[in-house]
């Protein structure tokens, strides 16, 4: 499951040093704020939404007050209001990291891919190792059409949580994603490409499609002879199906291919 702004806008809400951040507010604002932020960890919106703009309205106008009504605001899937005040917290602190990760959030609910995309690039180079800002930036790079950029991200991940399930679901998915888009590629620049034959033959294969696998791999044959592995991969397809002369056939068709292009190269 992808994480929704709802979502990354309460994760980042569990995170919240409600304590240090208080102490950077005028002495008689810090017990609103501290209220204001514990009345949104336990989901009392009207509660925080009351407490934040009064912090802002008596003097509070720093970053991370912004950040907190934005959160708010996200809660109820008011996105162009969360972007307003995610605007302001990035002019007022271009170094904390939080609001890039929300903006993003809030701009991809809001259908604006691009300007997501260039905040949560932003918000990766800040804090690399941060997986909500890497989910926010795959998920824009998937809205975007850019699928090398969300494998990437989701590669990134992988490597962040090397044990952790989901992270392993999201990048099988995203490479499942870009072989289908490249396949659709492959079709539109050459129909008749031998590799595009061969894609599709190993995509049989796996789908458990032996009689379509073998008529794509024959294709591309004829599309291009010399190709590499088709004869192997024929060869493994007779094997499963315990067709052993047909298999000894194409691995020596494989042999010979491979001595005539070595004859070719000296």
């Amino acid at each position: 499951m992808r994480a929704s702004p709802a979502a990354t806008a309460a994760a980042l809400v569990l995170l919240l040093p409600a304590g240090s951040f208080a102490q950077e507010l005028p002495p008689g604002l810090r017990a609103p704020f501290e209220a204001g932020v514990q009345a949104l960890k336990a989901g009392r919106l009207d509660e925080a939404e009351v407490a934040f703009q009064r912090v802002l309205r008596e003097g509070g106008r720093t970053a991370f007050v912004h950040n907190n009504l934005a959160i708010v605001y996200q809660r109820r899937e008011q996105h162009d209001r969360a972007v307003a005040q995610l605007r302001e917290a990035v002019r007022l602190d271009p170094a904390y990291p939080a609001p890039r990760i929300l903006l993003g959030a809030s701009l991809l609910a809001l259908g604006r891919a691009a300007e997501a995309t260039t905040v949560l690039e932003r918000a990766v180079k800040l804090v690399p190792r941060e997986p909500l800002a890497r989910q926010q930036l795959a998920r824009a790079y998937e809205q975007s059409g850019n699928l090398p950029g969300a494998v990437d991200q989701y590669r990134k991940l992988r490597e962040l949580a090397p044990n952790d399930p989901e992270s392993a679901y999201q990048l099988g998915r995203a490479y499942l994603a870009l072989s289908r888009w490249s396949l659709g590629r492959l079709r539109e620049v050459d129909p008749g490409s031998a590799r595009l034959h061969q894609a599709l033959g190993h995509t049989y294969r796996v789908q458990g499609k032996p009689e379509m696998a073998e008529q794509a791999f024959r294709r591309a044959t004829g599309a291009d002879p010399a190709l590499p592995e088709i004869h192997l991969a024929l060869a493994q397809l007779y094997v499963e199906q315990k067709r052993w002369d047909e298999a000894r056939a194409e691995v020596e068709r494989e042999l010979q291919r491979r001595l005539e292009a070595e004859e070719q190269a000296r």
